[in-house]
Order: structure tokens, then sequence, then C-alpha cells
């Protein structure tokens, strides 16, 4: 077992040490997964790559849940990641933020960042249903999309072989484009 594991096991006893002595270990791991989630966010994010994995570490070590394995505890991480971008968006998104209006200078747009046209909300509310009906695709989606891990690196997480992710990869992005494009035409 390694260290992380051992660590692991104990921050889920209730070991404040070992929380603590688990931070430095997994921290450049979880920070490399926020800066690769934080790059794929609209121009004008306000959070930073540090702040969201410092932000995502509480609420992994002052919740009252245990983890398994080092897979899990970065299945939980992409989860704590979703949900603070998602807050944050549903509060830019609220009428004290100004809504979904925001002021671009278009000189200070590059053409590339046009790519970023994606409604994080939107995906959200369509990563939940596909979470009921396919739970192993839809955590899947979270530690690709949100935590950035490589397709090897999502499926050790899950438990499953590269091609299993591979094919469950395929069938999120499909019935998660469907959902989403199927929400936008009816709006």
């Amino acid at each position: 077992m390694s260290d992380v594991t051992l660590l692991l096991d104990a921050a889920a006893a209730g070991d404040p040490k070992a929380a603590a002595e688990l931070l430095p270990l997994v921290y450049d791991e979880l920070r490399k997964l926020a800066a690769a989630r934080m790059a794929e966010e609209k121009p004008g994010q306000t959070l930073q790559a540090t702040a969201l994995v410092h932000e995502a570490y509480l609420r992994l070590v002052g919740g009252e849940q245990g983890w398994n394995s080092r897979g899990h505890f970065f299945a939980a991480a992409a989860e704590a990641m979703r949900r603070i971008l998602i807050e944050i968006a549903r509060h830019k998104a609220g009428p004290e933020a100004g809504g979904r209006h925001v002021r671009v200078e278009l000189s200070d747009v590059p053409a590339e960042l046009h790519r970023f046209d994606l409604d994080l909300l939107a995906l959200s509310e369509a990563l939940d249903k596909l979470q009921a009906k396919d739970p192993r695709a839809a955590e899947l989606v979270k530690l690709r999309f949100f935590a950035g891990l490589t397709r090897h690196q999502a499926a050790e997480a899950l438990g499953v072989s590269v091609a299993t992710a591979d094919n469950d990869w395929a069938y999120a992005k499909g019935w998660l484009k469907a959902e989403i494009a199927g929400r936008s035409g009816t709006d």
C-alpha cells in the first residue's frame, strides 16, 4: 500500500494529522488536474487553479466521506471541483451578477477561444440526468472533463479497462450532446 493510500485510510477514519500529511503528497497531482480543468473554462474566470485545489481539498477532508482507493479519492476530487465550478457558474448567471451578460471587447477575444461556447449549467444538468441513467459513464465524464484525467487514468480510477472507458466515453459524449441539444431546442 502506498503512503497516499495509508493516509487516505487514516484521513477517512478521522485522523486530522493524516489529512494534513496527505495534502503535500497529492497537491501536485490535484494542481495539474485543476490547471487542466481551468484551461477549459471560459475567458474571464476569476478562480485560479490553486484556489480550486484548496477549496476542493477543504471539502474533501472536511466531509464525512471515506475513500477506498487512490482512484476513489481523485474521483471525489473531480466531483468537488465540478461542484465548485457549477456554484460559480450559477452565481455568475444570477441576476445580482448581471446574469449571462458580460462585457467583452472584441479586440480582446482571440479567435481560438470561440470553442468555449459550452454552457456549464446545461452540462451539469445533463450530467445529473446521465448519472441517474448510467452512473459509470457520468463518473467517467467527471474524471475526464472536470478533473482532466487521461483515458488511462480515468479507467484506472473507475477500475475498468481502457476499452470499456473508451466505450463509455463515446456513449456519454453522444448522450450529453443530444441531451444538451434537446434542452436548448426547447428554450
